[in-house]
């Protein structure tokens, strides 16, 4: 009996997989990467769910996965693969009115949900670039915590070892597993603590903050030491080696992070001392313990990067360098599906804040409160006059960044304010 059912065993042609779940689709044209996040719904041979957001039918027949979409302006595509495990392959074809492309496809399943895990990660290799380029560091799920620290802007560890060169080394990148381009990735910051008592920082305001003139007309000061001590028990810094006329001068300490951003996507590679709308070094002084912030998916898994630790930073980091110093983090991660987000986002208890980052202060300034007009809309439901009473009676602007490669203006509005209003569910 042991004999037949083994034979039986092999003979019998191996069950498909089901596509049934979620999974990352990309349906590549010549080198450009089109991904969507793919749902399927299976009863019998048929098929239905949602590329991205459109709609879909299919069928899946003996391993073979055939699909549909039709959308407006004669739109139209095509996909037919074939499932192996987690895996489909195959081709496709769109077709948008008189034009026709041929693609290959491929889908990955997203893993099945699992329980939130903690891990604490020891960097050992720090990045210097935004890229999806580069491998993950580690692979976590949505709704895992991780515990990990970053060198200062110099490549300067806590125990002030040398681990790098500077320029804003970045822990990471994290792949979230189930991060999708269109995709929201939610990181909640709960803890962005000091683990040293030294700081570097600059000692002349940059020249792009300051009129020609004043540059012109002022003068190197020979021998001026810029570096910083903390007094953590206290909660202030000092300088290391004041001059007499700043040796009672103190700043409350505000640990924050300069660094937070995901891989731009599209192929594209910035240093980490560059911003955009991938994040990355916003410097942002309100970026804090506490704070949750919003960056739009580009790639697969979003790579998120943190770093450049600042002790305490004025509006703008005017000098080009705040109090630099390396930080422990710890932060939790969700991701929003289909919730794509023109920019960088932030919230804390007392506001909501949305980033403009630009090549001038009139485009930043602009792009600010747009991000900030398309959140409450879709947050409270609100037409462009609903929004335009609202923002016209409680905005709020801050200069962030005016020292980096671009201008960085948040718009930011008190959650008093919005306390009357209701949001969408």
């Amino acid at each position: 009996m042991r004999t037949v059912c083994a034979v039986l065993f092999v003979c019998l042609p191996a069950l498909a997989q089901s596509p049934a779940g979620k999974w990352i689709s990309d349906t590549k044209w010549f080198d450009q990467d089109r991904y969507l996040r793919l749902e399927l719904a299976v009863e019998g041979e048929q098929l239905t769910g949602k590329l991205g957001n459109q709609k879909l039918t299919g069928t899946f027949r003996n391993g073979a996965v055939d699909l549909a979409i039709h959308g407006e302006d004669d739109f139209s595509e095509q996909l037919h693969g074939r499932i192996q495990g987690d895996h489909i392959t195959g081709a496709g074809t769109i077709v948008q009115g008189q034009q026709h492309a041929d693609l290959t496809w491929e889908a990955q399943r997203i893993p099945a949900s699992a329980p939130p895990e903690t891990h604490t990660f020891e960097p050992t290799v720090f990045q210097h670039y935004f890229s999806e380029k580069i491998e993950p560091a580690l692979r976590i799920n949505a709704g895992d915590t991780v515990k990990t620290w970053s060198v200062d802007a110099g490549g300067t560890d806590p125990k002030g070892v040398r681990r790098t060169s500077g320029g804003n080394p970045l822990t990471g990148p994290f792949y979230v597993e189930g991060a999708v381009p269109g995709d929201t990735l939610v990181i909640h910051f709960n803890r962005i603590r000091l683990n040293r008592d030294s700081a570097i920082s600059g000692d002349m305001i940059v020249g792009s903050a300051l009129s020609a003139g004043y540059v012109a007309q002022r003068k190197p000061v020979k021998d001026y030491d810029s570096d910083w001590k903390f007094d953590r028990a206290a909660g202030v810094a000092m300088l290391k080696n004041p001059t007499d006329k700043l040796k009672n001068y103190r700043a409350p300490l505000a640990p924050m992070l300069g660094c937070v951003g995901v891989a731009p996507g599209g192929g594209n590679v910035y240093r980490s001392g560059a911003l955009g709308g991938y994040g990355g070094n916003m410097d942002y002084n309100q970026l804090r313990e506490g704070v949750t912030v919003y960056l739009p998916v580009n790639v697969p898994g979003a790579l998120l990067f943190v770093g450049d630790g600042h002790g305490e930073q004025g509006a703008g980091e005017l000098t080009g360098d705040a109090l630099e110093t390396s930080m422990d983090i710890e932060f939790t991660v969700e991701v929003q599906p289909n919730a794509g987000i023109p920019g960088p986002r932030f919230e804390n208890g007392d506001y909501l804040m949305a980033s403009g980052i630009a090549g001038s202060l009139d485009d930043a300034f602009r792009g600010a409160t747009t991000n900030l007009a398309r959140w409450l809309e879709k947050k409270y439901g609100l037409n462009a006059a609903e929004v335009s009473s609202v923002l016209g009676t409680a905005i709020i602007y801050e200069v962030a960044e005016v020292v980096d490669p671009s201008i960085h203006i948040v718009a930011k509005i008190p959650k008093s304010a919005l306390a009357g209003l209701t949001e969408v569910k």
